[in-house]
């Protein structure tokens, strides 16, 4: 019985650590035009690789975070990647 307690014990130490490391983007972070434009790039060069590029007016900011929390990893962003994407979307997608 202990060691069936144990062994539990290890397998959900493995599986928490083998899980997503990413942060969730929550909202805007990056205002710089700098950080936008480099966004902009993020989201032509890898979001056309699979897809035609989605327009920014598409979604707004919730819509756009439940996207890019779908694609994000199949685009293998990185977290800092996958905010300034969101950041240059929410700001593209201003009226």
């Amino acid at each position: 019985m202990k060691n069936s307690v144990l062994i539990l014990m290890a397998a959900a130490a493995f599986l928490t650590s083998c899980g997503p490391k990413s942060t969730a983007v929550t909202g805007p972070k990056y205002s710089s035009t700098e950080k936008i434009a480099e966004g902009k790039t993020i989201f032509e060069n890898s979001c056309n690789r699979c897809h035609k590029l989605p327009d920014p007016a598409k979604h707004d900011d919730q819509g756009w975070i439940k996207t890019l929390s779908r694609m994000a990893p199949k685009a293998k962003l990185s977290d800092e990647q996958h905010q300034m994407v969101y950041d240059y979307l929410a700001s593209a997608n201003k009226k």
